[in-house]
């Protein structure tokens, strides 16, 4: 089982640790933050904005803890704006593959919804990250192209599917709107 908590200045020691431990990990996947996040005063300073954001209401920062109260993860709703928000999560290697990002995206969903009053999520992922572009949610229906109201013909329980972009332009990654039941 995991918990979420609310990103708080008291994260500020488990938080970089977190994300040092895991930085060669995340960057197979993602593209990496670079020297300057990773040093004591970046991070600092990373986290006070960070911290400001979600004061503002732009955006919901949460750490996913284990059973120990270890960080083993992150969930955050950015881009807050009309009832909806971009999901975004990463978890630590040593928690991979255990079904915590499938456990902290379904609680930071509720969360979103009966919190937040987020009605409505969207994940991204990049085109090259599998495990993310496959993960469920027991109250999100199944993924439908962004903007089309049809829903797919596939039968995963919540498939990524390829964001639709202008003609001729190519997909920078896999867009899932999450809408929630609440």
């Amino acid at each position: 089982m995991v918990a979420l908590e609310r990103l708080r200045a008291d994260h500020a020691d488990a938080l970089p640790a977190f994300e040092r431990e895991n930085r060669g990990y995340f960057a197979r996947s993602v593209p990496d933050r670079g020297d300057a996040y990773c040093t004591e005063s970046g991070f600092a300073a990373r986290h006070q904005a960070l911290l400001a954001e979600q004061e503002a209401g732009v955006c919901h920062f949460h750490v996913v803890l284990d059973e120990e109260g270890n960080l083993i993860g992150r969930v955050n709703l950015v881009d807050v704006e009309d009832g909806s928000a971009e999901l975004g999560y990463r978890v630590g290697e040593r928690a991979a593959g255990r079904g915590v990002a499938t456990a902290a995206v379904g609680e930071l969903c509720r969360v979103a919804a009966t919190a937040y009053g987020l009605p409505s999520l969207t994940a991204v992922t990049t085109l090259d990250n599998p495990a993310s572009m496959t993960w469920k949610h027991d109250t999100a229906p199944a993924a439908r192209p962004h903007g089309n109201p049809s829903p797919p013909t596939q039968t995963h329980p919540n498939p990524l599917v390829p964001h639709q972009t202008a003609p001729g332009s190519t997909p920078r990654g896999v867009r899932s709107d999450c809408a929630q039941k609440i």
